[in-house]
């Protein structure tokens, strides 16, 4: 029975793995009724790695390239299975190949709005989703951690791990990145790049490396969404208040023509009409008088005075007056801002 069970085996002169598609992390040779030949050949290709596992404990690992087995490539499983530097005989053992490309489009994102905190805002709710790439690092600790002795391990199985970790730090990230949350949201690449600093000794502990982290998107709540938009608009102008107030000021003309707009018949248009030019004086002289080089106050008070239009009627200024009540209320014009406007307007009818 015994030579019987001898001619039944088959000795493997080739160990390799030519992979067939994408997806699989983890393959075991099979092995079945089969010894390794002594001076067999082992092939690693290019973005695989490889273990030998004698009784369930890992012993020599492979990087890329083509190997003879003999006790010199093979010095932990020579040692484990105590063999004579001339051992001639086959001999068993199970072999693992891992795919070390990059497992590229990756998607992450939260389902529902989660809360984080801020020192800023406190607790926030946002929304956000992007893709990564991850490839196996350590075979060894892969192996142990995750695919253990399965025939194959697909990255369809680790997905939904891998994004609960993703979603899971992201708070930890924007509270070790010591950036106001504000300027992670507007910087999406600063953003991405505090996640992957966060979640790479997470990966590092399966055997994985996170590469190439994206956030494609983060959704804020409509009022700190506004504030956000406030402060790329300051970044606009240097972070100059007085420049920011007069291109938020700018930003209302359209709407503001559109309102003024809205009168009935010709009175209401001759209004708006008056209105945006008064208007479009102020604002002209304020523009002036923030982007230009700064000039003596003499002749800033002449220019002013020349550029002041003659005859204003008093329906135009009364207009005025009520739109930039209108900015006032909304936040556009301090009260300060307004009261220097309404006194020089009214000094006008004087």
């Amino acid at each position: 029975m015994a030579l019987m069970d001898f001619i039944k085996k088959q000795f493997i002169d080739i160990i390799q793995w030519t992979e067939e598609g994408d997806g699989t992390l983890a393959w075991r040779f099979p092995m079945r009724d089969m010894e390794i030949q002594n001076g067999g050949t082992l092939v690693v290709r290019e973005s695989q790695m490889a273990i030998f596992v004698n009784e369930g404990q890992v012993a020599d690992v492979f990087t890329p390239g083509t190997y003879k087995l003999t006790t010199q490539t093979l010095p932990v499983l020579t040692y484990l299975k105590n063999w004579d530097k001339l051992f001639e005989s086959p001999f068993k053992s199970d072999v693992y190949f891992f795919s070390t490309r990059q497992q590229i489009d990756q998607k992450w994102g939260t389902p529902q709005p989660i809360t984080i905190r801020d020192k800023d805002f406190g607790a926030v709710r946002l929304r956000a989703f992007g893709n990564y790439a991850f490839r196996i690092a350590d075979p060894k600790l892969f192996h142990t951690e995750i695919s253990g002795t399965r025939e194959s391990y697909p990255v369809a199985d680790l997905e939904g791990q891998l994004r609960g970790l993703v979603l899971q730090n992201i708070s930890n990230a924007i509270a070790g990145s010591g950036l106001p949350f504000l300027d992670l949201a507007a910087n999406q690449v600063m953003f991405a790049d505090a996640l992957t600093k966060e979640l790479a000794p997470i990966f590092a502990k399966l055997g994985l490396l996170i590469e190439n982290l994206t956030v494609q998107n983060v959704s804020l709540p409509e009022e700190l969404q506004k504030i956000l938009d406030q402060k790329i608009g300051m970044g606009m102008v240097g972070n100059d208040m007085a420049k920011f107030m007069q291109y938020q000021t700018a930003q209302a003309i359209p709407k503001f023509a559109e309102n003024s707009g809205g009168g009935s018949g010709i009175a209401g248009d001759a209004m708006g009409l008056g209105a945006g030019v008064a208007l479009g004086q102020v604002l002209a002289q304020n523009l002036q008088q923030g982007l230009q080089t700064p000039v003596a106050p003499a002749a800033a008070a002449a220019a002013q005075a020349a550029a002041v239009p003659a005859g204003v009627r008093p329906d135009e200024v009364m207009a005025t007056l009520e739109k930039l009540g209108e900015l006032k209320s909304k936040g556009i014009l301090t009260q300060e801002e307004f009261d220097a406007k309404k006194a020089e307007l009214l000094k006008k009818l004087i």
